[in-house]
């Protein structure tokens, strides 16, 4: 690649941000920007770690990613009630920190989203944490590691918690806002692509970590096996959306009941924005961002798209057609800065209205239609995966232009990605991860396997 000071640049980034405790790397700190505006980012975060991790794991340094999954382990045991509010038993830390006591003493800090802005719940750190653990496997081959006790009762907690009885109808898993990458109020509150995408990926890597033969696993196998076949097929069918499905959904019948109506959801076609028709290709789709109970959200995310191509809960041909929604729409998804977060921006009374008049996430910055490097990563492995190199090449170099150049930015705002973000930090360690992963998958394709599941 004709961009190796970036690259170097980028592990240098990674260097000064390694998280140590007791002398052992645990992981990286989000940012080194000394002026960041918020404390937190001076702590590794368990969804933002997942690029570094691979790396780590790529260069054959697999402690750090061993320690990391432990640390994660031992916080999670001595999880604490938090003041004033309610939480899931044993949900794995949005992130955490190392201090120092007045003894000199080191100790490790969670945060389970009570420091967070909003006090948001982290429901895709636990996800991630399986999904990890499985691709540290299937590197290391270290089955010892997962298959030690408390690796089996954190991966069972987990998905007991995901798979608990509630009172819905749906194969999807409902959160609350803000749980996942999109952390602030958006309007994506229930069934948000990105969270059963890495439903779907940790029901996977649940069932490869598990011992058959151990009798507490039996039950959770069975309903994992159970769910993860509802999980993928209604995914596909009710959130998938290209001008067919958009045809279907403009001349609907409303207010219908029993097993054999249409439309289901009861989903109102004057529901439909305006932009969808004239920007859904003929020959391109997307999984839709939200679906519930009259309700469907037509936005395009980024992340939750990606993943269900690389995970596999999108099939062939919607894989296919994702990507080439890429390709047709470049300048409205990746622009000058791989890729766009969501599109298109909320503006105007919906801003106000689903924001709550959120000065962060105006249009085209933030969450709110801003570009993250970060996302660099899925795209390229995507590409990858379905063959697409040209393409990967292709985001890779708008990238690498200007990443080291800018100092290596949290995201970016404007329609296109032209302007560095207002309160973006500097120095941006998943940033400068995505740029390495890319290149690593570029160069090397068959890594893109260890994103893949045995069945």
């Amino acid at each position: 690649m004709p961009y190796s000071d970036a690259i170097k640049s980028a592990y240098k980034v990674l260097e000064e941000a390694q998280l140590t405790y007791h002398n052992r790397p645990v992981g990286y700190v989000a940012s080194n920007d000394p002026n960041a505006p918020a404390a937190n980012y001076a702590e590794c975060f368990v969804r933002d770690f997942i690029p570094p991790a691979i790396i780590c794991l790529l260069d054959g340094e697999y402690d750090i990613v061993k320690n990391f999954l432990q640390a994660v382990l031992i916080l999670r045991d001595k999880q604490e009630a938090m003041e004033g509010h309610r939480q899931l038993p044993k949900v794995m830390p949005a992130s955490f920190k190392v201090t120092i006591d007045d003894n000199g003493k080191e100790h490790m800090e969670a945060d389970f989203g009570d420091r967070a802005i909003g006090r948001v719940a982290p429901v895709d750190s636990m996800m991630w944490w399986i999904i990890l653990l499985h691709i540290y496997v299937k590197v290391t081959g270290d089955d010892d590691f997962s298959k030690s006790t408390s690796c089996q009762n954190a991966t069972r907690m987990i998905m007991n918690i995901c798979l608990r009885d509630r009172f819905e109808v749906f194969p999807t898993l409902l959160v609350p806002d803000g749980s996942f990458m999109i952390d602030r109020r958006m309007g994506v509150f229930g069934h948000p692509l990105e969270i059963q995408a890495l439903f779907y990926a940790a029901l996977k890597a649940a069932q490869s970590i598990l011992i058959n033969e151990e009798a507490e696993n039996h039950p959770v196998i069975e309903q994992s096996n159970k769910r993860l076949e509802l999980l993928t097929d209604y995914v596909r069918d009710y959130y998938w959306m290209d001008l067919s499905r958009l045809n279907e959904i403009h001349r609907y019948e409303t207010e219908l009941f029993g097993h054999e109506v249409i439309n289901k959801l009861n989903i109102y076609p004057d529901s439909i924005p305006d932009w969808t028709s004239e920007w859904i290709p003929d020959d391109a789709g997307y999984l839709v961002g939200n679906l519930g109970p009259g309700k469907m959200d037509f936005r395009f995310y980024s992340q939750g798209n990606l993943l269900s191509v690389i995970f596999g809960l999108a099939d062939d041909n919607q894989s296919e057609k994702i990507m080439r929604l890429f390709e047709q729409r470049w300048d409205d998804l990746i622009g000058t800065m791989p890729v766009k977060i969501l599109y298109p921006a909320l503006q105007g009374l919906e801003w106000h209205l689903l924001t709550g008049s959120d000065p962060k996430n105006v249009r085209w910055s933030y969450h709110n239609g801003g570009s993250w490097p970060v996302l660099l990563w899925p795209f390229v492995t995507a590409c990858v995966k379905l063959g697409k190199i040209d393409l990967a090449k292709k985001a890779f170099d708008t990238a690498a232009f200007r990443l080291e150049r800018d100092v290596w930015p949290e995201y970016y705002d404007g329609k296109s990605g032209k302007l560095i973000g207002r309160k973006a930090n500097y120095n941006q360690t998943w940033s400068a991860a995505a740029l390495i992963l890319a290149d690593k998958l570029i160069e090397n394709p068959e890594m893109v396997n260890i994103f893949q599941f045995d069945d």
